[in-house]
């Protein structure tokens, strides 16, 4: 309210003829005139601005050089993630196709050539980057504003809210994970990445669309509790046996 006030003396308004010099004053005239609730016009935006700005000044520089860093780690590392994938994907259909690290780049150029050791790329991009951006926003935030600096523990209580700001952002970009992974074993080759146990995904969005409309965009997100869509059927409540 003393900023709406504030704002309206700079502009000189006058109200009935009259100017209100005193911000008290001017405080109950706005309030016998709009309410209470007009006194926090324009409060939103200015929240929207004072966040954003904040965030800006204090973290951009250096979260879109960890962002940088980050995503070029990801680009040099995923063809191993995605001979991991693969070979972790074999015990479904009990296959030896993935055994070793040179015998698996083999396969994977002879079959796939270069774009194969990047299946998955895009979406695990993503979602590196978004959890990055929310992770140092919050944690920001939260040590700014939440956080009292005069604390003997200040150093401790910062470490523990980028772990939970980071436990936040890891759940919020899960799908993106679970996305790539579907998308490093799509129709590899193996048992596992095709039908019956699972469908051949057109592209990254095809897989997103088609889980988001099962409900499944959170599998395998516990290992201790799984939620099944109502009317979906596994391959092992089947009995299908290789």
């Amino acid at each position: 309210p003393l900023m709406y006030v504030k704002m309206l003396i700079q502009d000189e308004i006058f109200l009935g003829g009259k100017f209100v010099s005193f911000q008290v004053s001017f405080v109950m005239h706005i309030a016998s005139i709009d309410g209470k609730r007009g006194l926090f016009t324009g409060l939103t935006p200015r929240l929207c601005s004072g966040v954003l700005g904040t965030v800006v000044h204090g973290k951009v520089l250096q979260t879109t050089r960890e962002m940088m860093a980050r995503s070029a780690a990801t680009l040099i590392t995923h063809p191993f993630h995605v001979i991991t994938l693969r070979s972790m994907v074999q015990f479904i259909g009990r296959e030896s196709k993935y055994c070793g690290l040179c015998d698996s780049i083999a396969t994977i150029y002879r079959e796939e050539g270069i774009l194969g050791f990047f299946a998955g790329l895009i979406p695990r991009l993503l979602g590196d980057i978004i959890s990055l951006w929310l992770c140092n926003s919050l944690a920001y935030l939260v040590n700014t504003y939440a956080l009292d600096s005069g604390v003997s523990t200040m150093n401790e209580m910062k470490s523990y809210s980028q772990a939970v700001t980071g436990f936040f952002a890891s759940m919020l970009t899960y799908p993106f994970v679970l996305v790539s992974n579907l998308m490093a074993v799509n129709n590899c080759g193996l048992a596992g990445g095709c039908p019956p146990y699972s469908p051949v995904y057109s592209s990254w969005i095809d897989c997103w669309c088609m889980l988001q409309k099962e409900g499944n965009m959170s599998r395998g997100n516990s290992l201790f509790f799984r939620k099944v869509p109502f009317g979906k059927t596994y391959c092992c409540d089947l009995r299908i046996t290789t």
